[in-house]
């Protein structure tokens, strides 16, 4: 792991996958180009409520608004081919992660080429799938439920030998989020701009530790957004080409901002999504 606020404990990053169900992941190399083919114009005639489901996610887009609660869409019972016309259909966006619920239950979730269309997969401790959804929403409202269960608070014990500026950064942390509002602007601390020692850093992630929500952005380079294990406090790092942290910061915010669909991309995709129906499903 590179070095930086958020080291995941061992085994971690094995067991939390970003992956989707099933044997293959969503490939964005095969996204809206294969509607053009004869197989998709196979495909079509035959899944007439992908075709449905279409324009009302354009109508859903066409409405939602940004601090607003989204809307779901149940895809669970859909019919094979429906839903994959429906993978091909809304191709792989930006952001993807995984949320674990408090009930146990694991949400993976993959934004579409479309910001703010999200594919919602719900899977029971032993990976079987439970539902499917496409939601409409600024980010998935898996995501909020999987940090409604965190403490709001914080609590430590003495700094460690070695430590230099731990302890003003955790009064620093622990102020922040006794005082943060949903809506309130982002407090940002950077540590690739603050003296940290590897005894500080050490303290600081044993006294926050891990959450249940792990994002990753990739839009111009690589950012990975995870969630401390107190509300409103998360990771947010950015990486280059090199896989190198170029920026490491700690965000108190309900969601960061890196990872939420805004207003305008709700339009956009609206305008995107009827022309794709437009296209090839009429």
């Amino acid at each position: 792991m590179k070095a930086g606020f958020w080291i995941a404990p061992q085994g971690d990053d094995a067991a939390m996958t970003v992956m989707p169900i099933g044997a293959e992941p969503l490939q964005s190399a095969r996204k809206l180009n294969y509607l053009a083919t004869r197989s998709a114009e196979e495909m079509i005639r035959r899944c007439r409520r992908t075709a449905t489901l279409l324009p009302e996610l354009a109508d859903a887009l066409a409405v939602q608004k940004a601090d607003q609660p989204g809307r779901l869409f149940d895809i669970t019972d859909f019919p094979n081919d429906d839903r994959e016309l429906i993978t091909q259909t809304l191709g792989e966006g930006e952001v993807a992660g995984i949320a674990a619920l408090p009930s146990g239950l694991l949400a993976q979730i993959q934004e579409a080429v479309m910001a703010g269309v999200w594919r919602i997969r719900f899977t029971d401790p032993d990976g079987r799938l439970l539902a499917d959804y496409i939601e409409v929403a600024s980010i998935p409202a898996a995501v909020r439920q999987a940090c409604s269960a965190l403490p709001a608070s914080i609590s430590h014990g003495p700094a460690p030998a070695g430590a230099m500026n731990v302890m003003p950064v955790l009064t620093e942390i622990g102020d922040r989020i006794g005082r943060y509002n949903n809506g309130d602007p982002a407090h940002i601390i950077t540590f690739s701009l603050f003296p940290m020692s590897p005894d500080d850093m050490g303290f600081l992630q044993a006294t926050l530790g891990a959450g249940p929500v792990q994002l990753t952005s990739r839009g111009y380079g690589t950012c990975r957004v995870v969630a401390a294990g107190a509300r409103d406090i998360w990771s947010v790092q950015f990486y280059n080409a090199m896989d190198t942290i170029i920026l490491d910061t700690l965000e108190i915010a309900e969601i960061p901002s890196v990872a939420i669909a805004a207003e305008e991309d709700f339009r956009d995709s609206e305008a995107r999504l009827r022309d794709i129906e437009e296209a090839y499903f009429k």
